[in-house]
């Protein structure tokens, strides 16, 4: 990856609406060239998709919650069938596998309290958990999807 293609993604992470030749102009690149670029980004995994970033209060889904999980059991059919649960919950945005007192912390999107027991309750009856804290977030001071780049 070359200056160029840093420049690409920095440009793309802020909107990646932008047509092609707003882009090609922004990196001194003519439209063909620059969507090479993009297209190798997208081929080799750099560039994973392109999507719309909504606000949740717009939508009902306004309170965040960090749920720390410290597992019952580490065996591979455990993990599995976590993972399994978590992916089809849809109001898990993230999930990690922590280093740390906690197994795994997961980001949780929904709109009231009793939206979060629901969640909680299906939750806990899929798996066998050790532990569950939730913590909700009063506000949100910053938020992005870039990553930041080296000085393009």
């Amino acid at each position: 990856m070359d200056r160029t293609d840093l420049k690409i993604l920095a440009i793309l992470q802020e909107d990646a609406s932008l047509p092609v030749a707003e882009v090609a102009s922004r990196v001194n690149l003519s439209q063909t060239p620059c969507w090479r670029r993009i297209q190798k980004l997208e081929t080799q995994g750099v560039i994973q998709r392109r999507v719309a970033l909504l606000d949740p209060d717009s939508i009902g889904l306004g309170i965040s919650v960090f749920v720390e999980i410290e597992a019952a059991d580490h065996s591979p059919e455990w993990l599995d069938s976590f993972a399994g649960a978590v992916a089809a919950m849809p109001e898990v945005m993230e999930v990690y596998r922590m280093a740390g007192d906690v197994d795994y912390l997961l980001r949780v999107a929904v709109g009231s309290m009793a939206d979060y027991d629901d969640f909680y309750r299906r939750l806990i009856g899929q798996v066998p958990l050790k532990n569950v804290t939730s913590r909700f977030a009063m506000e949100r001071v910053k938020a992005t999807t870039a990553y930041p780049l080296p000085a393009a």
